[in-house]
């Protein structure tokens, strides 16, 4: 479980209140932030190794998780980005799931 409260906020910011972690202007407000960028390395090397690691003694799942104040910006982001890299380091296959936008769509 990662923590992303310490990241920057969009969704302090009315124009992106309505908005989620996979929508463009909220994916270029987190790419272009070095704070998200500098987590995301540190989560990518922490999971690169468990994959590794995973592999090499032929484990088949892993689950990772983000979590901020709503679920809707950061967390979103980070999971589809790390899910982006599995695939592209790894060729695994990568179920995401955003549990705190699939509750509010009940």
């Amino acid at each position: 479980m990662f923590d992303c409260r310490a990241l920057p906020n969009p969704g302090r910011f009315e124009r992106y209140a309505k908005l989620t972690g996979q929508d463009e202007t909220v994916v270029a407000f987190l790419t272009n932030d070095p704070a998200v960028s500098d987590f995301l390395s540190h989560v990518f090397a922490l999971i690169d190794q468990t994959v590794e690691d995973y592999q090499r003694r032929n484990f088949t799942d892993l689950m990772v998780a983000f979590g901020c104040t709503g679920g809707q910006h950061r967390s979103v982001y980070c999971a589809e980005r790390l899910a982006q890299h599995l695939r592209e380091a790894f060729q695994v296959n990568v179920e995401v799931r955003h549990v705190a936008q699939e509750n509010e769509a009940q």
